[in-house]
């Protein structure tokens, strides 16, 4: 072959590998390209859109760059791109013809750049585009022709920038729109034909923007499939009538943190699917008379931190549906009993930091509240009294209906009802209050309410009680009897840190409980005092068959009677109180279920998955009832995460089998152990004594020095240490030897034990 021949084709070679690399590499050099059609170039300090050697990129990622300008070329040979994100650049100016080469785009990221302004006929090009973010740049102006041709339009963010008007249809080419962001701008003015053509819009967020009012009935009439609209955080101090009127789908509706402090009686008409609204942070004073009426559907409603003083008694009536109602910190001082009557599936109650009047225009919603509390329907309401001064500071659930007098300014007394009284400490019926002149002495403080009191007993029955020990025979066993309430039974911990109250001191319930009956021989104790009865005879408290949203409590009970004055009232049974509670958590909400007598066990429902709760059992004694501490009767548990639901049946069994297997496990390898540790220390000492040498019969320091048998290559320390020490003839004895380590003296251990001092050489 001749040489030549071979050169010239190497050099040619050499000369097409270079061009024909870019064909079979398309990524651009800066760019990672882990798939061939996603072209990563994020983070990547460029300052200008990469060239490609490809057209076929299907994903181009320029986030987080330096890129300030957009030339008509830089997207000239990525043709076939599906999505591009330019977002976290400092693009201030986009050429009006940088898109016209992606026809088939259809996600466009702009956000978080220097925009000022689109140049009309700038996305028209894109007629596939489906999703588009423009949201903070520094737009003050957005015209129609802006989105012309843009009818595939899904969702399009333009919140955080600077526009301040919305023009008169000026998103009529969006047609198919269903979500549009436009928060965070300062819009004043909004066109009542703005909207018009966005008859399948969703979502609308106008929320921190500057509007003043909504009066305009076209507004929004237009949205007949928005489910969700946000108007909180402008400064709207008036809304109209018949604003909301065509918004048969709207289900969510925001008007928190404006400046509300009117709304028409028909302002909320024809919301028929909303359930929730949102109305807290403004400066209402009132709630019209049928201003909630429309709101057949609504299971949430917010009015906290507004400025009403009082509220119609059928201001809720129409609501079948409320769950969540919310009126914290207003200035509400009274409220009609049976304003939440026809609210039968309400649960959660928020009547906090309001002035509250305990006077007994409240009696009756004491009496409801004890009524759907014992029925486990509700969570825990505080009603903290302001009025007056001798009940400040203390919350309705633990005041007696005694307290609760009428008004100073009334001329009549309110009628008072019959219900438990339910307080944190202990004490007999109220009709025993009563005859003892007698009022429970009721202590709170600013997060819960913590009674913790006992009324000492009557006359009457203190004489029952001595007239029956006298009646009872010498040598009687008095083992059931219990001096006094045990302060460590009766102070409540601190419901925030569950630590005793160190200001607190308990009031004993009488000198003493006569716990026996002098009519019989053997006789059951006889129960007064709640208190005496959680420390004494509720026992076993344990849960079992714990789901994702259920948990079964069990508890056992000692024998015992319940004791009643009179000689015609029957034995009351004493009953139950359940309390449950998140446990570890910043946001509680304790719950209560009540159980009868005879019931040793109770299923709580509606819990929620993967949640540690504090489960404990109260005695509830003649209406009143006296909560435990957290280390008395208490049980904890976590319940199952969503996931493990189906198998939180057979979970139980299951993880006492690992208990065992777990045990017996830890047991064998705890012996495997040990017997590793034994062997390894015999060996030690073994290996000990092999490498030991004993000298015997070498050298004594009590006997007399023969220098003869000695050798000059003698250690000078041994003579020296001799010639101290005076020289007498004695025995020798074992504890006169001295013993020299083997391999101080000696290369090896098999020297021989002939006497001689010539091997121990230094």
């Amino acid at each position: 072959m001749d040489p030549s021949r071979v050169l010239l084709g190497g050099c040619l070679l050499l000369l097409l590998a270079p061009s024909a690399s870019p064909l079979s590499d398309p990524c651009p050099e800066p760019c990672d390209c882990a798939h061939s059609q996603h072209l990563l170039c994020a983070n990547r300090g460029l300052r200008a859109v990469p060239e490609a050697a490809a057209d076929d990129a299907l994903i181009l990622s320029l986030a987080g760059n330096f890129i300030a300008n957009v030339s008509a070329s830089d997207f000239s040979r990525y043709g076939n791109l599906i999505r591009l994100n330019l977002q976290f650049n400092q693009i201030a100016t986009i050429h009006p013809k940088a898109f016209e080469t992606l026809p088939r785009l259809e996600e466009l990221y702009l956000g978080h750049n220097l925009l000022t302004a689109v140049a009309d006929g700038t996305l028209q090009p894109l007629t596939k585009l489906a999703v588009l973010y423009g949201n903070n740049n520094a737009l003050k102006k957005i015209t129609p022709t802006m989105f012309s041709n843009l009818d595939n339009l899904v969702k399009l963010r333009l919140d955080g920038n600077s526009i301040e008007v919305l023009q008169d249809s000026v998103f009529h080419s969006l047609t198919g729109l269903h979500y549009l962001h436009l928060e965070h701008n300062k819009v004043q003015h909004v066109h009542r034909d703005a909207f018009s053509k966005l008859t399948k819009l969703r979502f609308l967020n106008l929320a921190h923007n500057r509007q003043s009012a909504v009066t305009n009935v076209l507004t929004f009439s237009q949205l007949r499939a928005l489910t969700t609209l946000l108007l909180s955080e402008n400064e709207i101090r008036h809304v109209g009538n018949h604003v909301f009127h065509n918004l048969k789908q709207l289900s969510k509706l925001s008007l928190s943190n404006n400046r509300i402090s009117h709304l028409d009686s028909g302002a909320l008409r024809g919301l028929s699917s909303l359930r929730e609204l949102l109305i807290d942070g403004n400066e209402l004073e009132e709630v019209p008379t049928g201003l909630l009426d429309p709101l057949v559907r609504i299971e949430r409603l917010d009015f906290s931190h507004n400025r009403l003083t009082c509220l119609n008694s059928t201001a809720f009536s129409k609501l079948k549906h409320l769950k969540v109602l919310r009126l914290r910190n207003n200035f509400l001082t009274s409220l009609s009993g049976n304003i939440f009557a026809l609210n039968s599936v309400l649960y959660d109650l928020d009547l906090h930091g309001n002035n509250w009047t305990c006077d007994c225009r409240l009696e009756e919603l004491k009496r409801w509240m004890s009524a759907v509390h014992s029925q486990g329907k509700l969570l825990t309401v505080f009603v903290q009294c302001h009025q007056p001064a001798t009940l400040r500071g203390k919350y309705l659930d633990y005041v007696n209906s005694s307290q609760l007098q009428p008004p100073g300014n009334w001329s009549h007394s309110c009628k008072s009802g019959a219900g438990p009284e339910e307080s944190r400490g202990g004490g007999v019926e109220g009709e025993k209050r009563k005859r003892a002149g007698q009022e429970v002495e009721v202590q709170g403080d600013q997060e819960v309410a913590e009674t913790l009191s006992f009324l000492k007993g009557t006359e009457t029955e203190r004489q029952r009680s001595a007239e029956a020990a006298a009646k009872r025979p010498k040598g009687r066993r008095r083992s059931n009897i219990i001096e006094k309430a045990d302060p460590s039974t009766t102070a409540k911990p601190s419901h925030e840190t569950n630590t005793w109250p160190s200001n607190r001191s308990p009031v004993h319930s009488g000198e003493k409980f006569d716990l026996l009956r002098s009519d019989q021989e053997e006789i059951l104790p006889v129960i007064t005092d709640p208190c005496v009865f959680n420390r004494h005879f509720i026992t076993n408290v344990s849960v079992d068959e714990v789901t994702s949203d259920t948990v079964t409590v069990y508890w056992t009970t000692r024998d015992h009677h319940r004791h009643t004055s009179g000689a015609k009232a029957a034995l009351d049974e004493i009953h139950f109180r359940i309390l449950f509670d998140r446990f570890g958590t910043p946001d509680r909400f304790p719950r209560y279920v009540y159980a009868l007598g005879a019931a040793r066990s109770v299923t709580l429902r509606e819990l929620t998955s993967g949640v540690t709760y504090m489960v404990c059992v109260e005695g509830v004694v003649g209406g009143a009832v006296c909560q435990v501490a957290p280390r008395d009767h208490c049980a904890g548990l976590v319940t199952l995460a969503a996931a493990d639901a189906r198998r939180g049946a057979t979970l139980t069994s299951d993880l006492q089998l690992v208990t065992v297997a777990t045990l017996a496990g830890n047991g064998v390898l705890l012996l495997v152990i040990s017997g590793v540790w034994v062997g390894r220390s015999l060996r030690r000492r073994l290996q000990r004594r092999k490498s030991a040498v004993h000298v015997r019969h070498m050298y004594s320091t009590r006997r007399p020095f023969r220098p003869g048998t000695a050798s000059a290559s003698m250690a000078a320390d041994f003579t020296s240490y001799q010639s101290s020490r005076p020289t007498r003839l004695a025995p020798l004895e074992e504890g006169d030897l001295i013993e020299f380590p083997c391999d101080r003296f000696l290369d090896s251990c098999s020297a021989r034990r002939d006497g001689s001092m010539q091997r121990f050489s230094d």
